[in-house]
């Protein structure tokens, strides 16, 4: 029964990553590789419910050939209970992107999430919900927008347990959207930013570390741009710990 209820929940999920996003007609492919290390962790000296996050990343475009973009992320939260915690942090992220004409540029963000997280029979379920404040170092000559950014993003993840191969692996699905609240000066629209989904597996090496590699699909929405719509392939390999 639990096995089939597996399966269920693995095709369900897989189905609403499908037909997500519509996919405009003129779109820009590229193939990337995306490396993180993310690191989270308790400050029990002071207090164990206080905690602490720090994630790398390195993103390699146009076809994984050279350098895209980084991001440093560190954070500090607070656990409500042991399935809910709030946080807050700042994020900086040096961008060079592949196919566009300006120089490279810096963002810095201020971030804040509610993460939430519980085990089911079927697997364990995570929410993220972030809030995301953005500075960039250049803007488009006579755009009037805002100079910043403000956008939202909804994170679901869901790991299913895959004992009958190896009691440490698990088959992960993960889907997050992102809105813009305001329109910015960068050329960035109010609305549909953009959608991840990503489908893989992850192994746990020991009991503070669990990677992970599988594919991840982007999709950029770029409205009144005369840019095209963007999609990218993505090779995703993830190293998380939990201290």
């Amino acid at each position: 029964m639990l096995k089939k209820l597996n399966i269920w929940v693995v095709s369900a999920v897989l189905a609403l990553m499908i037909n997500g996003p519509v996919i405009a007609d003129d779109v820009v492919d590229d193939f990337q590789t995306w490396g993180n290390i993310t690191a989270t962790g308790s400050f029990n000296s002071i207090n164990p419910k206080l905690k602490w996050w720090l994630e790398g990343q390195g993103r390699f475009g146009n076809d994984s050939s050279r350098f895209s973009q980084g991001i440093i992320r560190p954070g500090v939260g607070y656990a409500l209970n042991d399935k809910t915690s709030v946080w807050l942090g700042y994020g900086w992220i040096p961008t060079s992107r592949p196919f566009a004409a300006r120089s490279p540029f810096n963002e810095h963000r201020i971030w804040q999430q509610l993460l939430w997280s519980d085990r089911f029979s079927f697997g364990t379920v995570t929410s993220r919900t972030r809030l995301e404040q953005r500075f960039f170092d250049f803007h488009q000559p006579g755009n009037t927008a805002d100079g910043h950014g403000h956008r939202f993003r909804q994170f679901l993840k869901l790991t299913v347990p895959m004992p009958s191969i190896s009691p440490n692996l698990s088959f992960v699905v993960l889907d997050e959207i992102f809105i813009n609240m305001n329109n910015v000066d960068t050329g960035a629209r109010a609305g549909f930013n953009q959608n991840r989904a990503f489908g893989g597996f992850a192994y746990r090496f020991n009991k503070i570390a669990v990677g992970e590699i599988g594919y991840l699909h982007q999709y950029f929405n770029r409205p009144a741009s005369p840019r095209p719509d963007q999609q990218q392939h993505i090779l995703a390999v993830n190293l998380l710990l939990n201290f």
